[in-house]
């Protein structure tokens, strides 16, 4: 049976949001609607635009939300567009945006996306299955040594990146590499006894990197920020929740980026404190990380991190 998709953080995304009734709100990863409900139940006179590229999400979450209210848009496409996604439907400001990164519950649970290294099936790991061509199963079974290296240890931090890239490019001499059963036993293959040991699935870290790769997951994501960020009303927020370090990175960056300046260094030295004008400001100092209860019943919850960003104004 597939996991129903449970969101992480959802109660302290939807606080740092501050929604107002009659705000204008996106939600960049609609997936099950988790975190879409909780917005369309706070905006009576406002509007939601939710986006996402997974047909069948889109599909399944339209139902739920149309019982919550019509106050909604739901926009199929990738979130690395969401300006001319939003231009198209007339919106050029919005008063907050919420993006949960990763891939949802179902997406996993789904043996034919082959997401998962639980389920065997054909490897793809496409999130938008009818734009994307390039397949997880076309990487393995193309890309040389070199680039397979180099996207394991780049995206999944695989330290035996080059035994398993080099076990591949053999493996698929003999037999083309079809499904994810066949790619966890060569990973297996390629590991020592003390990490197959390990709690965590000894392929974990390959599928991960794959999945990125093949889903363009970092780049799309700074696009993405830089044109929300461009989106904001004075006092609106960006929420952002993470679940590996390579978002963490391009999340502390931009927002680092965005609230700090060059006149900060400056300011620093004078014997008055004085603090440079800036567009932005952090909501929260630090990510907000699960609370134990949330963490005991969903072990997804586990790796994520909630960060939130202002624009300055009213």
């Amino acid at each position: 049976m597939a996991q129903e998709h449970t969101s992480v953080l959802l109660n302290e995304s939807i606080d740092l949001l501050n929604i107002k009734s009659n705000g204008i709100y996106v939600d960049c990863t609609l997936g099950r609607a988790g975190h879409s409900a909780e917005i369309l139940k706070k905006i009576d006179q406002g509007h939601l635009y939710a986006i996402d590229q997974d047909i069948e999400a889109i599909a399944i979450s339209r139902k739920k939300l149309e019982t919550i209210s019509s106050n909604f848009t739901i926009l199929e496409g990738n979130f690395a567009d969401i300006k001319v996604l939003l231009s198209l439907n007339g919106i050029k400001k919005v008063d907050g945006i919420l993006y949960d990164l990763g891939v949802s519950s179902p997406q996993f649970d789904k043996a034919d996306r082959g997401f998962s290294y639980r389920f065997d099936s054909e490897l793809d790991m496409r999130m938008d299955q009818k734009n994307t061509k390039l397949t997880a199963k076309e990487v393995i079974n193309t890309y040389d040594e070199k680039q397979l290296a180099d996207i394991f240890f780049q995206y999944g931090d695989e330290k035996f990146s080059w035994n398993i890239a080099r076990k591949i490019v053999e493996k698929r001499k003999i037999k083309e590499i079809k499904t994810t059963f066949e790619l966890v036993d060569i990973i297996k293959e390629c590991l020592p006894q003390k990490v197959l040991k390990q709690k965590k699935h000894p392929a974990k870290k390959v599928f991960q990197a794959l999945r990125i790769y093949v889903n363009n997951e970092l780049e799309v994501l700074k696009r993405s920020l830089s044109n929300s960020l461009e989106l904001l009303k004075p006092g609106g927020v960006i929420a952002v929740i993470t679940f590996h370090s390579l978002e963490e990175k391009i999340i502390k960056d931009i927002f680092k980026t965005k609230t700090t300046s060059q006149e900060d260094k400056f300011l620093s030295k004078l014997p008055v404190r004085m603090e440079a004008k800036k567009d932005f400001e952090l909501v929260v100092k630090r990510p907000v990380l699960p609370g134990e209860k949330e963490l005991e019943e969903n072990r997804r919850a586990h790796s994520a991190k909630l960060w939130a960003i202002r624009k300055v104004g009213e």
